[in-house]
């Protein structure tokens, strides 16, 4: 079948909208009808090449959408089941899995490579193969993709609003609420307001948090945080620092600080160690080019203070129970997504819908796709 997608054929080009050839499901897919995608910064990552996948590449890896074809072997899932997407495939058997950590799953293997699960790719043009970031992309009005990838969730969601919780939320909430561990009580500075961060600052108030420090340049997303949650913003690393040292937690420093930018970089690690308290931690989200290192803080200072810096995924949840609880916290009141959706786009517009990411207008940008 014909399919249109956003897909790139290389660093720093454009988004491109363009027709592609879509295979049928195999053993253990799923076709999908996308209904909207979200426009995370992590597909604009590859764009800029602090992340390089094998091109090309159709984008997108937050989507919701309709099944509209089952393959043989499909186990729990009918056309019809409303879904949505676990940017990282979750096998259920592997060591990681079997132990609560889905979110490390075997088969994210190939996220950057776009080849599916069961092997091989499901989009064609002109005699070439096209992957799909995440073994998903999103950016597309049909996928194929494996039922590893897929959470059913219930008919009367509206699946514009929930595509949020494919990525954004759980990864942004869990960073407080499960990888940073925030305590009824405690102050936390996070680093960073897009869609992770006034996550994890919703998170960090749901566990219970007495500070929430958000830390972002831009006037627009600190007033979006105090909405979310935070207690307190500031403009720069160091204005937190100052907070937190002389006012918040005078002569002791936060519980946990929570880097979510971006792009991370020394600097904003940097500050979020000096930020913590001994026997504190630091959170990092965000992403960076994998071949730099953005690590460089005082050895002797990480022991005597016996501080830890710690990496997260997905918020270190697990999809296939945390996309659900996101959208039960969402029924209950508990958690914000309607509020987070700053515009919605055509799929054509997906060029302009980043570039208001990058100018710091959204918090989050939904691609509604149409049929």
């Amino acid at each position: 079948m014909k399919t249109t997608a956003a897909v790139l054929h290389g660093v720093d080009q454009d988004w491109e909208v363009t027709d592609l050839d879509l295979d049928p499901p195999k053993e253990g897919e799923v076709l999908i009808r996308y209904v909207a995608a979200g426009l995370c910064h992590s597909d604009e990552h590859l764009r800029h090449g602090d992340l390089t996948p094998r091109f090309p590449i159709v984008g997108g890896h937050e989507g919701a959408g309709i099944i509209e074809e089952v393959g043989p072997g499909v186990v729990g899932l009918k056309p019809g089941d409303h879904i949505v997407c676990s940017f990282i495939p979750s096998c259920g058997r592997c060591r990681f899995c079997s132990t609560g950590q889905q979110s490390l799953c075997d088969l994210g293997a190939t996220i950057l490579d776009g080849a599916l699960p069961s092997g091989g790719y499901r989009w064609h043009k002109d005699g070439e193969d096209y992957g799909g970031i995440c073994m998903l992309g999103t950016f597309s009005q049909y996928g194929t993709i494996s039922q590893y990838s897929c959470v059913k969730v219930d008919d009367d969601l509206p699946l514009e609003v929930a595509v949020l919780v494919g990525c954004g939320v759980p990864t942004g909430w869990g960073s407080s609420v499960y990888a940073a561990g925030v305590k009824p009580g405690e102050t936390v500075v996070i680093y960073g307001i897009g869609g992770i961060g006034i996550n994890a600052v919703q998170g960090a108030r749901h566990a219970g948090a007495k500070n929430v420090v958000a830390v972002d340049p831009l006037a627009n997303k600190r007033e979006k945080a105090e909405e979310f949650g935070a207690t307190h913003s500031a403009a720069t690393a160091e204005d937190a620092h100052k907070l937190v040292w002389e006012q918040l937690e005078p002569g002791v420093g936060a519980d946990h600080a929570i880097v979510t930018v971006g792009v991370v970089d020394e600097d904003v690690v940097s500050a979020a160690f000096d930020v913590i308290r001994k026997g504190a931690d630091v959170t990092i989200t965000g992403l960076a080019d994998p071949s730099k290192k953005t690590i460089h803080i005082s050895g002797a200072l990480l022991t005597l203070f016996q501080k830890r810096i710690q990496g997260t995924l997905f918020g270190s949840a697990n999809p296939m129970y945390d996309i659900k609880k996101m959208l039960d916290l969402y029924r209950a009141g508990d958690v914000k997504l309607d509020e987070m959706i700053t515009k919605q786009y055509k799929l054509e517009e997906i060029n302009q819908g980043y570039q208001d990411l990058i100018d710091g207008k959204n918090i989050r940008g939904v691609i509604i796709h149409e049929h």
